[in-house]
């Protein structure tokens, strides 16, 4: 998603060196990052959250 808000970023500025309008594009955008910088906070949340069932074991290694 991060990729596409670069395209899309990139494309705006073709904008306006080109001299078009960008107002609305450039609000959309701003909406789209608040979003997924929502959506990451949310997820880190969610991680931090769940029980670590590996913790204190060895990869590999023999259950007792």
């Amino acid at each position: 998603m991060r990729i596409q808000m670069g395209r899309q970023r990139k494309e705006i500025l073709q904008l306006q060196r080109a001299g078009v309008g960008t107002a609305s594009a450039e609000a959309l955008l701003s909406r789209m990052e608040a979003k997924v910088e929502g959506l990451c906070a949310q997820r880190d949340a969610l991680r931090s959250a769940e029980p670590h069932h590996n913790k204190g074991r060895v990869l590999g290694g023999r259950t007792w």
